[in-house]
């Protein structure tokens, strides 16, 4: 590495906002790169993924006791899905919302052309729906867990559902800002990167806030169940979940991060060599 602020950066173990902002543009340039296949099966992973977030938190709320506190550790299992595609490197939505974008707002934009990132976020998002409906599908048709264990999917669905539109569409602008928060920090975080993914999903799930794929795997559950129409799902909960997102991780994250940490264009030769 050629950049002083790098080397220092490493040396102290304490990255500064411009090199966190040229790993997640790295990132970005790197999805983009992708085929339209290599994204449509990572998406479907990442969909499928999700599901177990209901799963575990659908098991823990069957098996803890009917208290106050009961949200507070079964919300816990909401984070298991965000582990697996955090870790494993799949293909979220809503992450794309900000390393897709910063390769858009780049002063020497090479993949981040418009079309591009659109082809990246509707592949990825189609892929990552279809993923979880596969999972709600199998969850709500088949004995794969316990009655007691659907019963909780079951009030995991309606209770976002009855939420609303308008509801859920300002849950979702806070559960975008949280997850591009969550990839903004992990470039940073070294061995804490594991609890930084439980920590935000959790809050994310404690504060029953709107995330368009997680909330999907839920909200279809009971769908696939007869219980609730599709159109509930289409208008109270997939429509202003994915605006809600799209605004909170594109304009209050990657516009602010760019804004503060992008290379400015008279420097944007030293970018392409700190993000290659």
């Amino acid at each position: 590495m050629t950049d002083d602020k790098e080397v220092k950066a490493q040396e102290e173990h304490v990255p500064e906002g411009d090199i966190i902002y040229r790993a997640i543009r790295s990132d970005g340039d790197h999805a983009l790169r992708m085929s339209n296949a290599e994204l449509v099966w990572s998406g479907l992973a990442a969909g499928l993924s999700m599901g177990f977030s209901l799963a575990a938190e659908g098991v823990l709320r069957a098996h803890l006791p009917d208290a106050p506190w009961r949200p507070l550790v079964a919300k816990l299992g909401y984070a298991v899905g965000f582990l697996i595609v955090i870790l494993g490197r799949q293909q979220l939505f809503t992450e794309q919302t900000l390393t897709a974008m910063l390769s858009l707002f780049s002063v020497d934009r090479r993949e981040g052309t418009i079309g591009n990132v659109a082809r990246l976020w509707t592949i990825v998002l189609i892929a990552n729906l279809v993923g979880a409906a596969l999972f709600a599908g199998a969850a709500a048709l088949t004995p794969a867990f316990a009655p007691e264990v659907r019963a909780a999917f079951a009030h995991i669905g309606h209770e976002m559902l009855d939420a609303g539109f308008a509801v859920n569409f300002v849950r979702g602008i806070y559960a975008g800002f949280l997850i591009a928060t969550m990839v903004w920090l992990l470039p940073g975080s070294g061995q804490s990167r594991m609890w930084i993914v439980i920590i935000i999903a959790w809050v994310v799930g404690i504060g029953s806030l709107a995330h368009v794929i997680a909330g999907s795997s839920e909200t279809l559950y009971v769908v696939f169940r007869g219980e609730r129409a599709l159109t509930d799902y289409l208008i109270n909960f997939l429509l202003p979940s994915f605006v809600g997102n799209s605004i909170g991780g594109v304009a209050l994250v990657a516009a602010l991060a760019h804004a503060q940490h992008a290379p400015k264009p008279e420097h944007s030769a030293l970018d392409r060599g700190g993000s290659s």
